[in-house]
């Protein structure tokens, strides 16, 4: 019975998630979903590539956390439009739906955005789960997490476009073996792009930023 619930969720999700994507298909929205587990550095990378495309780049940004507006209020000094989604009051849900990117979605002026960036909540299981009707998938993966969450979590992985591993001025510091965690994204999914990033020091920014100009242009026909 449990699994015939669960199915009918995710049913339902789907076909609202099909219903954004034509929306922002009309609107030639770049829609990007980011995820990965708290304290990966989602919002300090958001920061830093906001900084790098805007104004070229018209972005605006809907925030998912359990509580607090603390990651939206950071995200807000870059100019961008941010709209903040609270789960708590519906339960705490440890992912953003369809149903509810949608409503975010409409508070925004999407006429005047190319580039729609979801900062999902902080998990590497659930918000892998539901489809929102985005363009592009990326998750980040930090280094102090360890080399092994691909392994745990493939789902996420597997269902994600890029990967971000974030923190690589740490490196120097951490008994961290990075041929192992290509090793398990690789496993997982063999072709993903792996861009490894510093979002304190922005090392490594100019592949991603590169990476993600081209699937925003190529949909948006700037």
């Amino acid at each position: 019975m449990e699994i015939k619930v669960v199915r009918k969720v995710l049913d339902v999700n789907s076909t609202m998630a099909e219903q954004n994507r034509k929306l922002f298909a009309e609107k030639g929205v770049f829609v990007l979903n980011v995820m990965s587990s708290p304290g990966a550095g989602k919002t300090e990378t958001l920061i830093k590539t906001l900084a790098r495309i805007m104004p070229d780049i018209k972005s605006a940004v809907i925030v998912g956390d359990i509580c607090t507006s603390h990651d939206a209020d950071r995200l807000s000094q870059s100019g961008a439009p941010v709209v903040q989604i609270n789960t708590e009051p519906f339960g705490g849900d440890c992912h953003l739906a369809a149903h509810v990117i949608e409503k975010a979605a409409l508070s925004l002026d999407l006429d005047a955005t190319d580039l729609l960036i979801v900062e999902n909540v902080g998990n590497l299981v659930c918000p892998a789960e539901f489809d929102i009707g985005e363009d592009s998938r990326i998750v980040v993966l930090s280094i102090p997490e360890g080399e092994d969450k691909p392994a745990k979590y493939p789902l996420m992985f597997r269902e994600c476009d890029a990967t971000l591993l974030n923190k690589t001025d740490l490196l120097p510091h951490l008994d961290y073996d990075l041929e192992a965690a290509l090793k398990y994204i690789r496993q997982v999914h063999p072709d993903m792009p792996v861009f490894q990033i510093s979002a304190r020091t922005e090392q490594g920014f100019e592949p991603w930023i590169e990476w993600l100009r081209n699937l925003i242009d190529k949909k948006t026909g700037r």
